[in-house]
Order: C-alpha cells, then sequence, then structure tokens
C-alpha cells in the first residue's frame, strides 16, 4: 500500500523535508546565539550606566582604545573646550529622524591632553551642508563636564564612508587617531558624548541613552524556527496516511466495480432461457 513513496513526486517531497528539518534546527539554533549576544550586550549596556562615574583619565589614553566593557561607562573631565578647533560630524539624525550635525568640540584637560567631546546635535541650516554651521558656544573657563565614553567610530563599525574633499570644519566619523594629526596634540582614545551640564536654550541637543537591542525577538525567532522543525516531519506523516487513504479508497472501488459487473452481464441472459422454458 504504501509503494507510492517509491514515486518521483514522493521522493522529491520526502528529500525536501530531510533538507527542511536540519536547516531549521540551524536557523533556531542561530537565533538562539544571537539572543545570547544581545542579552550579553544589554546587560554591559546596564551595566556601564549604572556604574559610578569616574575620571576619564581612569579609562582613557592617547593611542588607546576604547574596549568593549569601557563603552557607555559615565566618565568626569575637568578642563576647557577649546571652540577654535571645532567640528561638526555630517549627516548625524537626532531623535525624530532630522538630519543635521553633531558638534564635536575640544576639551583641553588640565595636564594638556585632550578629550574629544561630543555635545549633542544640532539642525543644518540648508540641504546642502556645505557651510559651517551656527553652533551654540559651550560654558568659558574651567568646567568639570560628565558624559558616556564611547569608542573611535570607523567605517567597518557604522556603515559610514569616510569621505574625503569636505567643506571646512566638517567630518565624516569620529576618530581620536585622525582628530590627533589635525589637532597636533595628545588626545584620548575614543570619545565622551557629554550628558551634563546641560546647554542654554536645550541647544545642541543630547544624545540620547543607548536602546537596548530585543533579544525576545530573537528568543521568539528561535522558538519559532524549531516547531517548524518539528512540524515537519508531522506534516510528512499525515501526507502520508491521507494519500494511503486515498489509494486505499480507489482500489476497493475498483475491486467492488469488478464483482458487480458479471452479475450485470449474466441477467439479461438469464431472462430468455426462463422465456423459452416449458
Amino acid at each position: 500500500m504504501h509503494r507510492f513513496l517509491l514515486s518521483r513526486q514522493w521522493v522529491i517531497i520526502t528529500l525536501v523535508a530531510l533538507i527542511l528539518v536540519p536547516t531549521m534546527i540551524w536557523l533556531g539554533t542561530w537565533q538562539m546565539d544571537r539572543y545570547g549576544e544581545r542579552s550579553a550586550r544589554n546587560q554591559l549596556v546596564a551595566d556601564a550606566l549604572a556604574a559610578d562615574p569616574v575620571p576619564v583619565e581612569r579609562l582613557a589614553a592617547p593611542g588607546d582604545a576604547v574596549t568593549r566593557a569601557e563603552r557607555y561607562r559615565t566618565v568626569t573631565a575637568e578642563g576647557r573646550f577649546d571652540t577654535d578647533d571645532e567640528v561638526v560630524v555630517r549627516r548625524r539624525t537626532n531623535a525624530d529622524d532630522k538630519v543635521g550635525f553633531h558638534v564635536l568640540t575640544p576639551f583641553v584637560l588640565d595636564d594638556g591632553r585632550v578629550l574629544l567631546v561630543n555635545r549633542g546635535w544640532i539642525p543644518a541650516d540648508g540641504p546642502s551642508q556645505t557651510a559651517f554651521p551656527e553652533v551654540p558656544a559651550p560654558p568659558r573657563g574651567e568646567i568639570t563636564i560628565k558624559g558616556r565614553l564611547m569608542p573611535d567610530e570607523t567605517t567597518e563599525a557604522s556603515g559610514i564612508k569616510n569621505l574625503e574633499g569636505l567643506p571646512e570644519r566638517q567630518i565624516m566619523l569620529i576618530n581620536s587617531e585622525r582628530e590627533a594629526q589635525r589637532l597636533g596634540a595628545r588626545v584620548l582614545g575614543g570619545y565622551v558624548a557629554q550628558t551634563a551640564p546641560e546647554p542654554r536654550g536645550g541647544t545642541p541637543e543630547r544624545l540620547g541613552n543607548p536602546g537596548k537591542e530585543n533579544a525576545a525577538l530573537n528568543y521568539a525567532y528561535a522558538v519559532q524556527w524549531w516547531l517548524f522543525a518539528a512540524a515537519v516531519p508531522v506534516g510528512w506523516v499525515v501526507l502520508v496516511r491521507r494519500e494511503a487513504r486515498e489509494r486505499a479508497r480507489a482500489a476497493a472501488g475498483e475491486t467492488d466495480a469488478g464483482e458487480s459487473e458479471p452479475e450485470a452481464v449474466r441477467s439479461p441472459s438469464a431472462a430468455p432461457d426462463r422465456a423459452h422454458a416449458p
């Protein structure tokens, strides 16, 4: 009754099912790995934001990269802003997805080293973004600032191309090594996204807190793929049983038709015999 499984159609169906099951199991495992990675990153961010502020000199130094564990750590710095060497970072958006600039201002520490400070977002003056925008001035003199420590931006990590030939005092990526060359100074690795003190008039707009990655979505996808993997063999069995039942009904119908046909043939011949009987 199950010899139909050797037909071309059913061989193909079976092979597809055999391929789908391990593929879906692998996809579920991959999504679970992504869930673990995102959960770990979310925990790192939460731990960094909850940690007590420390002086930036403890975590950053010229030529040193900001590590994964140091990212988003709240740091403090004492010094003064140097607006003469201030630049803006092109094509940055705010919380409303409006395109503008980030304001990057060197902050000269008491020992003469320089910390790059992203003071926040300002709107672009026009669609061309060729002229240096009007930038609100930071506080003058010696102050203490607070912010989140961030690693240098790269094309590989951000997907932003570091274009050449930009208008004067405009850059694409915040990179401490490039800024050290431009400034001719000892620049601490990475930069700080300033959170305090608050700017006058609310500009530049402070950068928002880093959002949590949706790790739960990856967990749901993993469970979904594994359910699909379990459903494939179940569906295959259901299809096989239905096909077997249909073939059994068809075979039974042919048998019934074959058994009733001789009786129908004999009936007409029997009538004349009875008619001519004495």
